[in-house]
């Protein structure tokens, strides 16, 4: 069975009807002012009555108040929340009671040590994104869609215990090869599909949708 697929940081309607023409299963929106691919509450509003009914709607929030959440929930009301900060497992129990909204927990993963700290949320997050821990001293590094990928074997060891997307600097060329070895249930691009940051290609996202589809 293929992986499921999540386009994210979309920011115009043209994006969304291409991810929605490919068959995504997701679109994701981005909530957070230092990314290129950052959205404001009424600009998603719009997006996400696109894609409703035809692909699940995800925010991204990084360490977010809850005043935030409450302004995102308020405006697109998401199928899913992706925490993508240093939120523990307290904060996303928290999360998911104060606002019962499924909550994906992104980790950033180097070794084999940082993927087995997604067990601890079992029971906690309702889904697990693994994304590529970003070097220390990297300029400019944002908590995720800096185009980094990292070592799938680091996931051997949560293999068959937890379900999970992936995310990491994937593309076009390095999709069907990613959900084969690591057997993700969904998988995540965002910077794969673009011309430059923030910018999607439409032509890319086609492409993609299309490389994990058939994997």
């Amino acid at each position: 069975m293929a992986a499921l697929v999540k386009i994210c940081g979309l920011r115009t309607a043209d994006a969304v009807a291409a991810a929605l023409a490919g068959g995504t299963d997701f679109v994701g929106f981005v909530f957070y002012p230092p990314s290129p691919r950052n959205v404001t509450t009424d600009e998603a509003r719009v997006l996400a009555e696109i894609a409703r009914g035809r692909a699940g709607i995800v925010a991204l929030l990084v360490d977010p108040s809850d005043a935030l959440i409450e302004d995102v929930v308020a405006a697109i009301a998401p199928d899913l929340l992706q925490l993508h900060g240093s939120e523990t497992v307290e904060r996303v129990r928290e999360v998911k009671r104060l606002f019962g909204v499924p909550v994906m927990k992104a980790i950033k993963v180097e070794t084999a040590g940082d993927a087995e700290a997604a067990l601890d949320y079992i029971g906690v997050a309702d889904r697990i994104l693994f994304d590529a821990k970003v070097p220390k001293g990297l300029a400019g590094a944002l908590p995720g869609g800096n185009g980094l990928s990292f070592d799938w074997q680091a996931l051997e060891p949560v293999q068959g215990r937890i379900e999970f997307m992936l995310s990491g600097g994937l593309t076009v060329e390095t999709v069907a090869t990613a959900a084969r070895l690591t057997k993700a249930w969904a998988v995540d691009v965002s910077s794969g599909v673009e011309s430059k940051p923030g910018v999607k290609d439409l032509g890319l996202i086609a492409a993609f949708l299309a490389a994990a589809k058939a994997a």
